[in-house]
């Protein structure tokens, strides 16, 4: 199984914040991925949203980065991590420039790159930027299709209803072929049937990790899905979070359980399908007993999980 590292202070969620992760700044954030990096895990994710309604702050925070800014910041300061989004607000953003932004950082890190694309669930969010709310999921195909003509063809066109071109050339490509990793973030029918038609991963959310086998079951029967490897992300604290960032009591996922614990839930999530995981860390002080405490993690959990 491969290992996501938890950054504090991506976002500052009711449900899952500890009391000292305002107090982490940019500078912080790098060094601890630099600690990841050179500790063996295997990625690191960054949230998104653009701009959070006043209304929302209580549960969801007002902090939220940009992720493909912040995706390229982090593969220039480390050397071997991939480096994900968890998730880009695909139709909120002009697919040609997303495009550009994501391959230059792919070419730039030397192929580390990936992105998870969700359509949005903050209808208020897609107001301010002036995006149709309730055509999100045809805007997001739209988009991911120019993205991939985009990344993959020597003399890209594309003609559709938000987004049209031709006679253009885009370079550079992303160093990875065919194009940089696509997962897709979402729970819904719609999302599973984008990441079985585009992806290779699908990041679940609000699906709980027991019917993650029945939802990768439809992922993988659908008729676009073509034997492709494909991915599985479902870190241990997410279900911590549900719908419009609302707490909820997850027992069976704490923080702080015990190694045999953790060990025996991430293969039992391995049983489901899951191929990516992240262990949420404990009640700790500060940077320094977080990086001891993901440092255990890598050292004497991921040894031991299939």
């Amino acid at each position: 199984m491969k290992f996501v590292f938890p950054l504090p202070h991506m976002l500052r969620l009711k449900a899952t914040m500890q009391p000292w992760e305002p107090e982490v700044t940019g500078p912080d954030q790098t060094r601890m991925a630099k600690c990841a990096d050179q500790w063996g895990y295997d990625m690191i994710a960054f949230p998104e949203h653009l701009v959070i309604p006043a209304e929302h702050v209580e549960l969801s925070g007002p902090h939220y980065l940009h992720s493909t800014v912040a995706q390229a910041h982090v593969a220039g300061a480390t050397d071997r991590i991939a480096i994900n989004s968890c998730v880009t607000v695909l139709p909120l953003q002009h697919p040609i420039v997303l495009a550009k932004a994501l391959a230059t950082a792919d070419w730039m890190s030397g192929g580390r790159m990936m992105v998870t694309f969700g359509v949005g669930w903050l209808a208020r969010e897609f107001e301010l930027l002036g995006v149709p709310f309730h055509e999100r999921g045809r805007i997001a195909d739209e988009y991911l299709a120019a993205i991939v003509e985009l990344w993959t063809s020597d003399a890209p066109q594309f003609e559709g209803r938000y987004v049209s071109f031709d006679n253009i050339v885009f370079e550079p490509k992303p160093v990875q072929k065919p194009h940089l990793p696509i997962w897709i973030g979402g729970d819904a029918d719609a999302a599973l049937r984008r990441a079985a038609r585009h992806a290779s991963g699908w990041w679940a959310f609000l699906t709980p990790p027991e019917r993650i086998a029945e939802k990768v079951d439809y992922i993988k029967s659908q008729p676009g899905y073509d034997g492709r490897p494909f991915d599985v992300m479902h870190g241990m604290g997410t279900n911590r979070v549900g719908e419009g960032h609302v707490v909820q009591k997850d027992i069976r996922d704490r923080p702080g359980m015990s190694a045999e614990q953790i060990i025996d839930r991430l293969n039992w999530f391995a049983e489901q399908g899951v191929t990516v995981s992240a262990v949420p860390i404990p009640a700790v002080r500060g940077v320094d007993e977080y990086l001891d405490y993901a440092q255990w993690v890598i050292e004497e959990i991921k040894p031991n999980v299939r």
